[in-house]
C-alpha cells in the first residue's frame, strides 16, 4: 500500500517507526527572520521551508505548516508548492495544516475541502468551541486526520480551559478530551493539541484518551520541559510513539546566515535525540 492509500494514522504509526522520531517541525516562515539572501526573493518563503524541510525530512515523524505565517504575506501559493513538494519528495511522512479553523457546519465544509483538497494536508488542526457539528465536516474525509485544541500551550489558555464543566468538577479541556475520545472518533483518525508547557495536564489527558495521538506544542521557543512532557504523554508499552513534539523557531532560526538549512539540522538531530533518550528512560 502507498502513502496516498494510508490513513492519517497509519501514515503518524509508520514514520514513528522508520523515522524512529517523535519530531514534528513546523514551519512559521517569518521574513523579518529569515536569511537575507532568500527572505526577498519572490518565492523566498517557500524556498526557505523546502530547505529546512530537505535538512530535517530524516528525523521527523511530521511536518506542520502554519497556515496564518502564510496568508499574512500573501503566500498561499508558495504554501500550495511546498505541501506538493512535501508530499512528491517525502510521501512517508504526513503534513499537519496548522490552521486552528473554527466555525458552523456549513463553513467548516469548506475549510475541510480547503485542507484536504486545495492544500492537500493530511491532517488540520481545529478548534472545538462550536461543538460536534463543526468537526463532522472534517471526519467526512476518508482517512485525513482531525487534531482537536484541547490543553493550548499559551498561558492564556488557562482563561478558558480550566472552568469546570462537568458535574464532578471536570475541567473543559478534559471534557473535550472525553468527547474526542469517547464521541467525536468516528473514523479514528482524530487527534488532540495538549502544551508541553503544562506536562501534568497530558498525563492527564493521555489517561482519558488511550493512545491516541498528541500533537504537542511548546518544546522550543515556549520553554516546555522536554523530559517532563515524554514521560506525560508516553503510551505504555510502545517508547518512541503516540506523540507528535513540535518544535518551530528554534529549529527555523537556529542561524540567520546562509548555513540556515544546516543548523536547522543540527537543532533537529538534537531534539530527535533528546526525545529518543527520554522515551528510553
Amino acid at each position: 500500500m502507498n502513502s496516498s492509500q494510508n490513513t492519517f494514522t497509519q501514515q503518524l504509526q509508520s514514520a514513528w517507526a522508520s523515522q524512529g522520531s517523535m519530531l514534528c517541525v513546523g514551519f512559521d516562515p517569518d521574513p523579518k527572520r529569515m536569511p537575507v539572501s532568500i527572505g526577498g526573493k519572490p518565492l523566498g518563503i517557500f524556498e526557505f521551508c523546502r530547505d529546512i524541510a530537505d535538512a530535517t525530512a530524516d528525523v521527523v515523524c511530521a511536518f506542520k505548516p502554519q497556515f496564518a505565517y502564510f496568508a499574512s504575506q500573501g503566500a498561499e501559493d508558495q504554501l500550495e508548492k511546498l505541501i506538493r513538494h512535501l508530499k512528491d519528495r517525502y510521501p512517508h511522512i504526513p503534513v499537519i495544516l496548522d490552521a486552528k479553523r473554527g466555525d458552523i457546519g456549513s463553513t467548516a465544509e469548506h475549510y475541510a475541502l480547503e485542507a484536504f483538497e486545495r492544500y492537500g494536508a493530511d491532517a488540520v488542526t481545529v478548534n472545538p468551541y462550536m461543538g460536534r457539528d463543526s468537526i463532522e465536516p472534517y471526519l467526512k474525509h476518508k482517512g485525513k486526520g482531525v487534531i482537536i485544541l484541547c490543553r493550548t500551550s499559551n498561558p492564556g489558555g488557562s482563561d478558558l480551559q480550566f472552568l469546570n464543566v462537568a458535574s464532578d468538577g471536570q475541567p473543559l479541556y478534559l471534557h473535550i478530551a472525553t468527547l474526542a475520545a469517547k464521541e467525536w472518533n468516528s473514523t479514528g483518525q482524530v487527534s488532540l493539541v495538549v502544551g508541553a508547557t503544562f506536562p501534568d495536564e497530558i498525563a492527564k489527558v493521555r489517561a482519558i484518551v488511550g493512545e491516541m495521538p498528541l500533537l504537542i506544542p511548546g518544546i522550543g521557543a515556549q520553554g516546555g520541559d522536554l523530559k517532563a512532557t515524554v514521560k506525560a504523554g508516553h503510551v505504555s508499552g510502545k517508547p518512541g510513539t503516540g506523540m507528535m513534539i513540535n518544535s518551530s523557531r528554534a529549529i527555523l532560526y537556529a542561524s540567520s546566515g546562509a548555513d540556515f538549512a544546516e543548523a536547522a539540522r543540527v537543532v533537529a538531530i538534537e531534539t530527535r535525540d533528546a526525545l529518543r533518550a527520554a522515551s528510553a528512560q
